[in-house]
């Protein structure tokens, strides 16, 4: 497995979120998860992803329990093992689809002709090969997406976390994303974790689990 959550809790003040998780992905498996606003599924995604700590639970990603590292550990495991794709793209509007790509590379210490290279292919894959210099606002909402999964790439993570990461595209450009998410799998075993509100992206998926009230729905 390469996450396995298990009897995650999570409240703020007197609200209660997560009600006892359980949750397990498989390499290269797409696993959707759906529900109503308020059901729980950003805020278990977070604590996926290592942004947010649950209250009580286990949780291990890639062989390593997240929870008992430290600050800086869990900071560079994050940096490393874990990508992240948003509904807003959060590109940084001064640099070129390239250099957004390379930044996490940078981060974690890669040289720079390493990270140019790979970014490079990266963006390629993602079908934005006539575009490496081209700032975001140069770009189109779907671009700006593919520039976002490539980024989430480079550091080749383990997991692929994505929250509503169609929510604001038209149906065209929708259905491309969607299917260069299971290309990635494809061609490179990503395993990706889906917050969607997207049945048709939903349906597609290896599994699609509900959560509402803080758990999923058996």
């Amino acid at each position: 497995m390469i996450i396995e959550a298990h009897d995650i809790h999570k409240s703020f003040g007197e609200l209660e979120v997560l009600k006892g998780v359980d949750f397990s992905a498989d390499a290269g498996e797409v696993v959707s998860i759906m529900g109503a606003s308020g059901a729980g599924k950003t805020t278990f995604l977070e604590i996926l992803g290592t942004l947010s700590t649950p209250d009580s639970g286990c949780l291990t990603i890639d062989g390593t329990d997240v929870l008992r590292l430290k600050s800086r550990e869990l900071a560079s495991f994050r940096g490393r093992r874990i990508g992240f794709v948003f509904q807003f793209h959060h590109l940084l509007p001064e640099f070129s689809s390239l250099e957004n790509v390379m930044i996490p590379a940078l981060i974690a210490g890669r040289k720079t002709p390493e990270a140019k290279k790979e970014a490079g292919e990266l963006l390629a894959r993602v079908g934005l090969s006539d575009r490496l210099s081209h700032k975001p606002s140069e770009l189109s909402g779907g671009e700006q997406q593919r520039v976002a999964i490539a980024r989430a790439l480079i550091n080749h993570p383990a997991v692929l976390l994505a929250d509503e990461p169609t929510g604001n595209l038209d149906s065209r450009t929708k259905e491309e994303i969607h299917r260069l998410f299971f290309d990635l799998r494809d061609s490179l075993g990503q395993t990706i974790i889906i917050v969607t509100h997207d049945p048709e992206l939903a349906s597609m998926c290896d599994r699609s689990l509900l959560m509402r009230d803080g758990t999923f729905v058996k």
